[in-house]
């Protein structure tokens, strides 16, 4: 039923719980996990550094990389395919997009992560792929 579970993180404390249970739906079903980070840049919201000044890909990948690795921190995955990635922009928007170009048939995020603005002024990431989802998404407390 659930063959491709896309787990969201920005590495926070809701992001590893909501892996944790993606990881026992992933074993209950056999399922893979996709673990995706979003490297926020200013980019993401219309703006630039300066005259072709931009984010340098080399920092988006240690960024990325190390997303990652602290949401798999102490984190057991055994027997359970997982697949990592980081990817540049808006949050919503790049897991939006990961999940129209993707085979997934499940989200499963936290509710509250880091979020670029604290005070969420542009709305939280997990109000907005629950709203704009091409699959069933799960929001873990």
């Amino acid at each position: 039923m659930f063959k491709t579970i896309l787990v969201p993180t920005d590495a926070s404390d809701s992001a590893r719980h909501a892996l944790s249970t993606a990881l026992e739906v992933a074993r209950e079903l056999g399922s893979r996990i996709v673990l995706l980070h979003v490297v926020f840049t200013p980019e993401a919201l219309g703006y630039t550094l300066g005259s072709g000044i931009a984010v340098p890909q080399d920092e988006i990948n240690i960024y990325g990389k190390e997303a990652l690795a602290a949401t798999l921190a102490g984190i057991d995955t055994k027997n359970i395919e997982v697949e990592v990635k980081h990817l540049p922009g808006h949050p919503a928007a790049m897991i939006l997009k990961e999940l129209e170009s993707g085979s997934y048939d499940l989200v499963v995020m936290g509710s509250r992560g880091y979020g670029p603005i604290s005070g969420s002024l542009l709305g939280s990431v997990s109000q907005k792929v629950l709203s704009k989802a091409n699959c069933p998404v799960m929001i873990v407390k």
